[in-house]
C-alpha cells in the first residue's frame, strides 16, 4: 500500500511539472500586451515599460519559470497582477466555496445514481426503459440552459430560492442550503444520467455472475444477496465513475458559477484568463492538479477496501 502511494505521488510529482511548464508556456504565449491590458489603453510607452519591469515580465521566459518553481516549492504561490492580493489568499477563498458546491453534487451524484441504476438492475423491464429515457434526456441537456431555467423558474417566478450569490455555511447553514440548492441542481444532472448508467451495468454483470446464482440457491435473503455480496462487488466502478464526475465537476463548475454569481474558483480563473493574470492561473493549476491526484489516488484506496479482489 506504501509503495503504492509513493509511486503515485512520484508520478503526480512529474505530471505537475509538465502540466505547469505547459501551462506557463502557453498563457504567456497566448497573452499578448499583459501591461497594457492591466494599465489600460491610454497607457503611454513608458508606464508599460515600468510595469513589465516591476511584474519582471521584460525578462526570458526561462527565467520567469524558474523564479515561478522556486516560489511554488516554498508555498509562495506569487501576488496576483490584477487584484493585489497573494495567489494563495485568493485560491484558498475561492476554493472552499467550488468544493462545497462540488461535494454537494457529487453526494447527490452518487445517492440519486446508485437507487435508479440499482432499481434499473434489478426491476428490469418498464422500470429500465424509463430510467434509460430519462438518462439520455438528462445527458442531453447543457448544464447552463438547465442554470438559467432553474433561475426562471424557482428564483424569479416561485422565489423559492436566492437567483444569485452565496452564503457561507458558517454564516447561515439555511443560507448556503438556499444559495447552493439551485447550482447543484443544474450541476448533477448529467452526472446522474452517466454515473446510474454505470451503476446499472456494473450491477447487471455482479447479478449474473455464479456466486450470486450460489447464494440465492442457499436461501440467503435477497436483500443480503443484493446489498452484501453484489452491491460490494459493483461499487469498484461505481466508485470510479464518482471520481470521473468529480473532476468533471471542477471544470464544468465555472460555467455555473458565472450563471449563479458564485465567487468560486472557477470564475476567478476565467476573470483571470481574461485579464491575463498569469500568477492566479498557475496558482489555480497547481491547486487543481493536487485535487486530482488526491481525490484518484483516495478512490483506488476506497476500491481496495471495499472490495478485497482489487490488488493497487
Amino acid at each position: 500500500m506504501l509503495r503504492y502511494v509513493s509511486k503515485r505521488i512520484l508520478s503526480s510529482l512529474v505530471l505537475l511539472v509538465l502540466v505547469t511548464t505547459l501551462t506557463f508556456a502557453m498563457v504567456f504565449a497566448g497573452a499578448d500586451n499583459v501591461a497594457q491590458n492591466i494599465l489600460g489603453e491610454n497607457a503611454t510607452d513608458a508606464q508599460i515599460a515600468a510595469l513589465e519591469v516591476k511584474l519582471g515580465i521584460d525578462r526570458p521566459l526561462y527565467e520567469q519559470y524558474g523564479d515561478w518553481v522556486v516560489n511554488a516549492v516554498q508555498g509562495n504561490l506569487g501576488q496576483s497582477w490584477t487584484m493585489g492580493e497573494s495567489v494563495s489568499r485568493i485560491v484558498s477563498g475561492r476554493l472552499t466555496v467550488t468544493l462545497s458546491m462540488v461535494t454537494a453534487a457529487v453526494i447527490t451524484i452518487g445517492i440519486i445514481s446508485s437507487l435508479l441504476g440499482i432499481t434499473a438492475a434489478v426491476k428490469g423491464g418498464w422500470a429500465d426503459r424509463v430510467i434509460q429515457v430519462l438518462s439520455v434526456i438528462g445527458f442531453s441537456l447543457p448544464n447552463f440552459w438547465l442554470g438559467l431555467i432553474l433561475v426562471v423558474v424557482f428564483a424569479l417566478n416561485l422565489r423559492w430560492f436566492p437567483a444569485t450569490g452565496y452564503v457561507d455555511f458558517s454564516t447561515s447553514p439555511v443560507g448556503w442550503v438556499a444559495a447552493l440548492t439551485l447550482p447543484v441542481a443544474a450541476l448533477v444532472l448529467s452526472g446522474i444520467a452517466s454515473a446510474s448508467q454505470q451503476v446499472r451495468g456494473a450491477m447487471i454483470d455482479a447479478l449474473r455472475q455464479d456466486y450470486v446464482r450460489t447464494l440465492r440457491a442457499g436461501g440467503i435473503r435477497p436483500s443480503s444477496v443484493l446489498f452484501r455480496h453484489a452491491l460490494r462487488n459493483a461499487m469498484p466502478a461505481a466508485l470510479t465513475v464518482l471520481s470521473v464526475q468529480f473532476i468533471a465537476l471542477l471544470g464544468g463548475a465555472a460555467i455555473i458559477e458565472r450563471v449563479f454569481a458564485i465567487p468560486g474558483l472557477g470564475s476567478v480563473t476565467v476573470q483571470a484568463a481574461l485579464s491575463g493574470d498569469v500568477p492566479v492561473l498557475m496558482g489555480v493549476v497547481v491547486t487543481m492538479i493536487i485535487l486530482v491526484v488526491f481525490v484518484n489516488i483516495a478512490i483506488d484506496l476506497a476500491n481496495a477496501w471495499v472490495n478485497p479482489k482489487v490488488r493497487l
